[in-house]
């Protein structure tokens, strides 16, 4: 139930941002889940012991959504700026370690949320899209999963998950992600909308694979509990993060 009712707080704040807000309105909603992703990465990257990635990775990672310039040169410089931070340790041992966690946080938590920035310029219906796709394939999985689920898709990493699981996830995600992106933005055929919800599906379930695998590996059963019935932020967006970069990919090679 709390999880349900979590979801109905939500959509109608989402929706609203994505296809009805003002561009600041948008940008600060933005920003804010942004820095709660990161926040929650910190505090799972903490618990692998090589102490927190720290604070300077919210300011750098609040550039890389306004950043407007070249992006190498922001991120070749930010790498370098992490290496500088992290020798600073005493410990020398984890001198790469500390700058490899600052790094990857900022360009997941706040580099993955960049691409929501163009593909809302292009037409806010492509944010939304792959925002639903993964709220259908999450659904999916979940109720499908927990019914039918018998086979293990990765124990290792997520023991719940199952093979079943991620066949509904993939089944109802190109039903729903496929229908709306057809509907609503124009020039998009059905076997074009078919075929990249397929890819932007598994992106997103790699996604989810990927934080579990880091919170299985730093001990972590919950990035946080903020959400009511569903953990952390990082919980229900995992399979976003992964899927914005597919997306304004194809956005981009489709032109």
């Amino acid at each position: 139930m709390k999880r349900v009712l979590t979801a109905a707080a939500l959509v109608p704040i989402i929706v609203y941002t994505v296809l009805f807000a003002n561009f600041w309105i948008f940008l600060g909603v933005l920003a804010t889940v942004a820095v709660l992703c990161y926040y929650e990465y910190d505090g799972v990257a903490a618990a692998y012991g090589f102490g927190r990635p720290g604070p300077v990775g919210y300011g750098v990672g609040l550039l890389v959504l306004i950043w407007e310039s070249d992006a190498w040169l922001l991120i070749v410089g930010f790498v370098l700026l992490a290496l500088v931070i992290a020798m600073r340790d005493a410990d020398l041992a984890k001198t790469l370690p500390r700058a490899a966690l600052l790094a990857v946080g900022v360009l997941y938590a706040f580099g993955c949320w960049r691409f929501a920035i163009p593909l809302r310029e292009q037409n806010p219906h492509w944010l939304m899209y792959a925002l639903l796709l993964n709220w259908a394939g999450d659904t999916g999985a979940y109720y499908v999963g927990r019914r039918f689920g018998r086979h293990r898709l990765a124990p290792e990493v997520s023991p719940k998950k199952s093979w079943e699981g991620s066949a509904a996830s993939l089944v109802m995600s190109m039903a729903v992600g496929s229908a709306y992106l057809v509907r609503f933005v124009p020039g998009v055929g059905l076997w074009q909308a078919v075929l990249l919800t397929g890819i932007a599906n598994i992106a997103g379930q790699l996604g989810d694979l990927a934080e579990s695998a880091m919170k299985r590996g730093s001990g972590v059963k919950d990035s946080s509990s903020i959400l009511p019935g569903h953990g952390g932020f990082l919980d229900r967006v995992d399979s976003t993060l992964f899927t914005l970069p597919v997306v304004f990919a194809w956005v981009r090679l489709a032109g």
